[in-house]
């Protein structure tokens, strides 16, 4: 196994693993542990090259900080990938490696599932290294941090609605969702409950007609998700979606989903605003994982109340935000990016 440093400006640390004998080739990223150790999750993605890879693991690491300290989790930031088509790579000898590749680190990141990496893959790697979180109930964990990521997204969703119509019902409400995997999924039922019509899309056809056929939602096509004319646009699948060539075509009202980095760029939320469409900061809303996950480290252990209290605090959160954008005449996003830098400044203080 060789672990090697990639200087990375604004990072505490940036590591590259190649392990020849499990085919083993991950990144990763700790952007800061100011306000505590660097929490966050594990995805598994083939990749067109290790450029890119780091480009979107810098950018999920330092979302996470930023997440973290809005969320007040008591946790820093930090996010590892596995490079590599899970449906072809994943074996027991790769996550060990992975598990020697985190305990190198010493604890400075702690990691968590995310996309394509489930609690069995996190047992493996829990075999090289005790830094594991969000394992299953059976083992004393918090289990599976899709249901809280949901729900939290759900709670700022109705955070949103106050917004555009001055009630936190959702009866009536339309949303098309992208991406109707663990998360998604059960947002759109989530919200189907609440009263809302709800419309998804997938890259999976056969996943779309299933959860449609259960639940009684409405397929539509990735090319009709951007110029779909909902309440709002929930993407709950890859970032980057808002960009130069989306926005433009977009009919919501607003944007508030489960995916990480949804903005290209951050001057992309004042394209949003330009157009009077309300923008819920990615890292605000879906917090309700990893504040479930913190939530094992609390002194007397995991505590599901209390978990499930602290993310229904996401509606909360966002308000704050959406209060400050007014107050100081700037974005959404950068109103989030002014209360997490807030905070981990005052952290820095009390060092």
């Amino acid at each position: 196994m060789q672990i090697t440093e990639i200087p990375t400006p604004g990072y505490e640390r940036v590591a590259r693993c190649r392990d020849q004998a499990s085919g083993l080739h991950a990144l990763i990223s700790v952007h800061d542990t100011t306000l505590g150790p660097a929490l966050g999750g594990m995805r598994m993605l083939p990749y067109a090259n290790e450029a890119e890879a780091l480009e979107d693991v810098n950018r999920l690491s330092r979302g996470m900080t930023y997440k973290s300290a809005v969320a007040r989790t008591g946790l820093g930031g930090g996010k590892s990938v596995v490079i590599g088509d899970p449906k072809k790579l994943k074996s027991e000898a790769l996550f060990r490696a992975m598990g020697r590749f985190i305990e190198a680190l010493g604890g400075k990141y702690i990691t968590a599932e995310d996309m394509n990496i489930g609690i069995a893959d996190l047992e493996i790697v829990r075999q090289e290294t005790r830094y594991v979180t969000g394992l299953s109930r059976e083992s004393g964990s918090s289990g599976n941090p899709s249901p809280y990521t949901a729900r939290g997204c759900l709670v700022g969703i109705q955070t949103v609605a106050q917004e555009l119509n001055g009630s936190t019902s959702l009866k009536g409400l339309r949303v098309a969702i992208q991406g109707i995997g663990a998360v998604g999924g059960r947002l759109g039922e989530l919200l189907l409950q609440s009263g809302a019509f709800v419309s998804v899309t997938d890259i999976d056809q056969d996943r779309v007609a299933a959860f449609c056929k259960k639940t009684g939602a409405k397929a539509i096509s990735e090319s009709d998700f951007y110029r779909a004319e909902v309440d709002i646009l929930s993407p709950c699948a890859r970032g980057k979606l808002l960009n130069d060539h989306s926005i433009p075509l977009l009919r919501c009202r607003a944007v508030a989903g489960a995916a990480n980095n949804q903005l290209d760029r951050i001057d992309h939320a004042d394209r949003l605003s330009e157009r009077g469409i309300l923008y819920a900061p990615d890292y605000v809303i879906n917090g309700g994982g990893i504040i479930n996950v913190a939530c094992e480290l609390l002194p007397g252990g995991y505590d599901e109340a209390e978990a499930l209290r602290r993310v229904d605090g996401i509606g909360a959160a966002l308000a704050e935000v959406f209060a400050l954008s007014k107050k100081l005449g700037v974005s959404t996003a950068v109103a989030a990016d002014r209360v997490a830098e807030q905070r981990i400044a005052e952290g820095k203080l009390k060092k």
